[in-house]
């Protein structure tokens, strides 16, 4: 395996942070009256602003200026109550034999909470990339490869394990191995090399894909 290089989306893919996310917006916008389930389906993987817009756009009204700070300050307060690593999330960095690092389309600061909060922080360093400061969000493939200049890793030698169908996309643009991580056992529309279900899946994949030079 030691050819392969692994990048990891963090939200929904290391974290379970999905619901509390889009519970922060039923709790700031409380006539959306939606299962946070549907919610989470809508917006997986989403930027923000174009969330924010969808949002305006079915409410049929501007949201109040202070939106955003107050909903990254409730998703925070959910964070701290709720959130976990997903199942497996811990045993895979622990025996991962590969480098890897974080590409996630979260700003900085969401990022180190959410590491810090579940104990992940140390297995990255500084391996850590966020689109609020390379400028490029997914589906666009600027994160991956900026991340991938960035720590010497070849592109077509990157694996990229993802939950979202942007992210997906922007690993196949970047020209790297796309791992769509689907944890309810959902099969993306997106064309990937493999799909799992469980995190301690990957380093079975990891090492078909180093033997065999495809997944």
């Amino acid at each position: 395996m030691s050819n392969l290089r692994v990048f990891f989306d963090l939200d929904g893919t290391l974290v379970d942070s999905e619901r509390q996310s889009s519970q922060a917006f039923l709790d700031l916008l409380p006539e959306l009256d939606e299962p946070v389930g549907a919610l989470v389906r809508r917006y997986r993987g989403m930027r923000l602003a174009p969330v924010l817009a969808d949002l305006e756009a079915r409410l049929g009204r501007k949201l109040p200026d202070d939106f955003t700070p107050n909903y990254r300050r409730r998703v925070a307060e959910l964070f701290d109550q709720h959130l976990e690593p997903m199942p497996g999330a811990v045993q895979l960095l622990e025996a991962l034999a590969v480098p890897f690092c974080i590409a996630s389309a979260g700003p900085p600061e969401k990022i180190r909470h959410s590491l810090g909060r579940t104990g992940l922080a140390p297995y990255f360093g500084e391996r850590v990339f966020s689109s609020y400061v390379v400028g490029s969000w997914k589906p666009e493939p600027g994160l991956f490869l900026h991340a991938a200049n960035a720590l010497g890793f070849a592109p077509d030698r990157c694996v990229v394990v993802e939950d979202s169908d942007p992210g997906l996309i922007a690993a196949r643009a970047a020209g790297m191995r796309a791992i769509h991580f689907a944890p309810d056992d959902v099969a993306s529309a997106i064309a990937c090399h493999r799909r799992i279900t469980h995190l301690l899946h990957l380093p079975d994949v990891l090492e078909d894909a180093s033997s065999a030079e495809r997944i």
